[in-house]
């Protein structure tokens, strides 16, 4: 039996859908093992491959929505990975308060100390001392 030609054209959106959706969902598989190996190498790569697969996967579904739709099934796989994408961006925010939090325990903030110099290379001076000249 012969398939219409808009039943073919929704076989082909799928084929094009298909290759952008998987290489998404392999990067946050790639991510997930990586930060549970807590590999900060490997995290920064494979982020940096899950932004380029996340843009080329939005190039494409917008493409398709425009010109005749996604699939049903490819869009929940979608919302799918943009929720895992969700759930990895809050353990990270969730990795990174503790982090911060065991930093201000280990190294509580003071007050610059007289004579010092700042990152810059320059010496830190209060900005409201009395004689002081600013150029």
């Amino acid at each position: 039996m012969m398939s219409s030609p808009e039943e073919q054209r929704a076989v082909a959106r799928s084929h094009d859908l298909e290759a952008p959706l998987q290489a998404v969902e392999e990067q946050l598989t790639a991510l997930g093992l990586a930060l549970h190996r807590q590999d900060a190498q490997a995290v920064e790569q494979t982020a940096a491959r899950l932004h380029a697969a996340l843009a080329a996967a939005v190039d494409h579904f917008t493409h398709a929505a425009r010109h005749g739709g996604v699939p049903p099934t490819l869009r929940q796989r979608l919302a799918l990975a943009g929720g895992q994408l969700a759930a990895q961006r809050e353990a990270m925010a969730r990795a990174t308060a503790s982090l911060d939090r065991a930093i201000d325990v280990l190294m509580p903030e003071r007050a610059p100390l007289a004579g010092v110099y700042a990152a810059s290379g320059n010496a830190e001076r209060p900005a409201n001392r009395p004689g002081s000249l600013f150029a």
